[in-house]
């Protein structure tokens, strides 16, 4: 898949995951040789279970409009960890209390870090340029 359709298929899920106001939502960009099985993570979290499964909803739906559909889901029913599998990237709804115990940021630290804001600013495909100091 080119980086281009896969950095706006993980745009798209991004917007899902606003659109249902999922909190703390965080891009891990996995670095290959790490032994990682895909590309990107999105993390993020909601409050209840309900949320975390109108969240996952949200996700499943947008990507399907787009001819993308998961390859795999896990813990819907539970809504206290949903995983979305789409190959190249995957997507992590967690309740804030799983978030904090499996805590994917800690366990994926080689990971390069983004917010959203981040990716949508287009920051995901290029390092970020230094700020020159001014004499």
């Amino acid at each position: 898949m080119k980086k281009t359709d896969l950095q706006r298929q993980v745009t798209e899920a991004i917007s899902a995951c606003q659109e249902k106001k999922a909190e703390e939502i965080t891009i891990l960009e996995l670095e290959q040789g790490s032994g990682a099985f895909t590309d990107y993570f999105v993390v993020c979290s909601g409050t209840n279970p309900r949320q975390v499964q109108a969240i996952a909803d949200e996700v499943e739906t947008r990507l399907e409009k787009k001819g993308m559909r998961v390859n795999h889901m896990e813990g819907y029913k539970q809504a206290e960890w949903v995983l979305l599998d789409y190959v190249d990237f995957v997507v992590h709804v967690f309740s804030e209390k799983a978030r904090k115990f499996y805590d994917l940021e800690r366990l994926w630290k080689s990971a390069k870090r983004m917010e959203a804001g981040d990716w949508k600013a287009g920051k995901a495909a290029a390092p970020r340029a230094r700020k020159k100091k001014l004499a």
